[in-house]
């Protein structure tokens, strides 16, 4: 008597069901950045040796909402950040104090500070995904201490 192996055939939508799912689950499982008070952040980074990522926004402001709604909810830009930053989140019109401390005089504005609290550089107005991770990387791995930002886009070509 021979064996025959039976092979089961999942009809198509429940083939694509489940990947639509497990696609959803994937993305959902990022999660979002893990935003931090100004005071804790500092405080957090200092323990942690990590870089801050600080940004700068209010309510009113158009292209922050934006960079909230795409920038901000991107899985790659979440998990750099989550990993490798301590992310501060701060409202210019209800932190005044610290928005003069930076000198800032538009939304959104981005600022990168290293694990002592000494500021590498900030950048002005809304950032893409795609040049945010370009920048977090840049500056994680230290690269703006040896090149300039254009020479470290060009060396990501090859």
């Amino acid at each position: 008597m021979k064996h025959q192996i039976k092979t089961a055939f999942l009809p198509v939508p429940v083939i694509f069901f489940g990947l639509l799912v497990s696609g959803t689950f994937c993305y959902a499982s990022a999660g979002a950045i893990k935003w931090h008070s100004y005071e804790n952040g500092i405080s957090k980074a200092k323990q942690e040796k990590k870089k801050i990522f600080l940004h700068f926004y209010t309510d009113w402001c158009r292209y922050c909402t934006i960079m909230n709604g795409k920038t901000f909810k991107s899985e790659p830009v979440i998990a750099y950040l989550n990993t490798n930053f301590i992310s501060i989140k701060v409202n210019s019109e209800k932190q005044r104090k610290i928005a003069l401390e930076y000198k800032v005089r538009g939304v959104p504005s981005n600022w990168f500070i290293s694990e002592d609290g000494e500021t590498i550089g900030n950048r002005p107005g809304y950032i893409t995904p795609e040049d945010m991770i370009i920048f977090l990387k840049f500056i994680h791995t230290e690269s703006y201490k040896k090149m300039t930002l254009t020479n470290y886009k060009e060396k990501q070509k090859y």
